[in-house]
């Protein structure tokens, strides 16, 4: 996919993250992982590409941004975010505010959703995504089976 009109299109499933809107939210959380992104669209330093894998990487205990592919295989990475917040990864999420589908309902709703005003303008896209979109942020949480206990 080297045209990359196709990545601002209802016919891709990625949606490169808006350098502003980014931006202000690395302002509040200070990210230090970027878990889905290819080597020219990273939003941290330290980042999985897809030849890396992200959904095989361990996430904890680092404060991760996470712009998935838009396709079937959100579901996949809504369950990896939520599963790596458990472990005490902090798990910001941009994705499409589809709040009827399985993976909004098992997984986004489990954290704390900010639905976003107005629609995105993704990468260097002219028009605004034809979809609104959400912010859905998975807070660290302690394991509880007693191993974080003294």
């Amino acid at each position: 996919m080297n045209d990359p009109s196709v990545h601002f299109s209802s016919n891709s499933v990625e949606w490169a993250t808006p350098d502003a809107f980014f931006q202000t939210m690395n302002d509040e959380y200070r990210f230090d992982l970027d878990v889905c992104a290819t080597t020219e669209n990273h939003k941290a330093d330290q980042f999985f590409s897809p030849e890396d894998d992200g959904l095989a990487q361990e996430w904890a205990p680092h404060r991760c941004w996470m712009n998935p592919p838009y396709g079937r295989e959100i579901k996949r990475w809504m369950k990896k975010a939520y599963s790596e917040s458990l472990k005490g990864a902090l798990v910001v999420c941009l994705v499409p505010a589809r709040t009827d589908t399985a993976w909004f309902q098992d997984y986004a709703m489990r954290g704390e959703i900010t639905f976003l005003r107005g629609r995105l303008k993704f990468g260097g896209s002219k028009n605004s995504a034809p979809f609104p979109s959400a912010v859905v942020v998975f807070k660290p949480c302690p394991l509880s089976d007693g191993r974080n206990k003294k």
